[in-house]
């Protein structure tokens, strides 16, 4: 069983950046892949990037593309998304998730089997 905690959410204004974290534990996370959704009021959860825990490998929304990155450090079993020139439309609750997944599933929540609390990030005009 595979426990996720987000942190790093906040309040900040347009143009802004900030770092969202994803720390993992209890289990192995060889063979998975990671990513991160974010999901605003009245709206699903959408796909903003993924990585491949043992690869490296990064996907990417292209709503987000050039302006977030994600990275893991396997040391820490730790995933973060590092976003840059925020836009009030990036505003949600934003998870991270996990599971054994195959490429082509990696962009849609209901193939992830583990996720985290949610963390609010709050772009303003």
């Amino acid at each position: 069983q595979l426990q996720l905690v987000e942190a790093g959410g906040g309040l900040v204004q347009a143009g802004d950046s900030l770092t969202l974290s994803c720390t993992i534990t209890g289990s192995s996370l060889s063979g998975y892949r990671l990513g991160w959704f974010r999901q605003a009021p009245g709206k699903d959860r959408d796909f903003v990037a993924a990585i491949g825990w043992n690869d490296g490998r990064t996907y990417y929304a292209d709503s987000v593309k050039d302006r977030f990155t994600i990275s893991r450090d396997k040391a820490k079993n730790t995933m973060y998304l590092q976003m840059n020139s925020l836009k009030p439309e990036d505003t949600a609750v934003y998870y991270c998730g996990t599971g054994r997944l195959i490429l082509s599933s990696i962009r849609y929540a209901n193939n992830y089997s583990y996720w985290g609390q949610g963390t609010q990030v709050t772009v303003s005009s």
